[in-house]
């Protein structure tokens, strides 16, 4: 079992932000949340990390419902990255890995896997020789890496990403959710782009509006159809060796002109 959210219900300051929304990934899986600006993609995700709790409906972790599980035993197997990583203090990329082993630390601050469980998230993300770095000196993809491989130090079974490919240039995008996906834990990943999702995810959930659009399948779900009803634009779908490929169609308008 993982993570489970069914029927979920949640509004912030008066409007409702998470409309009866159900996401029951299968162990392994990376799901892609896709939707506008707004849809609701960020704030599903602070619900399933059990930063913040539904005004209905519930999630659970492995039958047992997040509210009753403290934040230390959620913190060892559900890790988060955000979408903006900034710190004022210089540190090196060990010590951002090192903020992963937290959840692990006993009463006296002690842990003693700490150092292997570094060692290992480095090696996945491809940081090993990075480690001394400062974080001034690294790209932004380097320090996405930085900051999945704090979340894998947590050693996780389900990892929450929100748009881990914003600010990226392609070569990176790809090289982050390659990485992402080959990880050996159930991923849900926050994206604005259909092609990368189509790409990289098994199972695709679209937001719109905070309630789901459409669900399954990249091939079942990505259509021309929904691209119009969500996104508002004209595309064409071709189906390559199994992967949707989404062409966007440019608005008829004159050049020179204001629609």
């Amino acid at each position: 079992m993982t993570l489970n959210a069914q029927n979920l219900f949640w509004s912030r300051a008066g409007n409702l932000v998470v409309d009866d929304v159900t996401v029951q990934p299968e162990i392994g899986q990376t799901v892609g949340l896709l939707g506008p600006n707004g849809s609701g993609k960020s704030s599903l995700l602070r619900l399933l990390a059990g930063i913040s709790r539904p005004d209905r409906g519930e999630v659970t972790l492995d039958g047992t419902p997040l509210r009753r599980l403290g934040r230390r035993p959620l913190a060892r197997r559900i890790a988060m990255v955000g979408q903006h990583a900034h710190t004022d203090v210089d540190i090196t990329v060990h010590d951002v890995v090192r903020l992963g082993r937290i959840p692990h630390r006993d009463l006296f601050g002690q842990d003693p896997d700490e150092e292997s469980a570094i060692a290992r998230a480095l090696r996945a993300t491809g940081l090993a020789d990075h480690a001394r770095r400062t974080w001034s000196t690294l790209s932004g993809g380097e320090r996405q890496r930085a900051q999945i491989a704090r979340a894998l130090a947590q050693e996780p079974g389900e990892l929450l990403l929100d748009e881990p490919t914003n600010h990226l240039d392609i070569a990176h995008q790809l090289d982050i959710l390659d990485l992402v996906t080959r990880l050996p834990v159930t991923t849900v990943v926050a994206l604005h782009d259909l092609n990368l999702a189509a790409m990289f995810c098994d199972y695709i959930l679209v937001l719109d509006r905070g309630g789901v659009a459409a669900h399954g399948t990249p091939a079942e779900t990505l259509t021309e159809r929904l691209v119009r009803d969500v996104y508002g634009v004209d595309a064409t779908i071709t189906i390559d060796d199994g992967v949707p490929v989404v062409r966007y169609r440019r608005s008829a308008v004159t050049p020179g002109t204001i629609p």
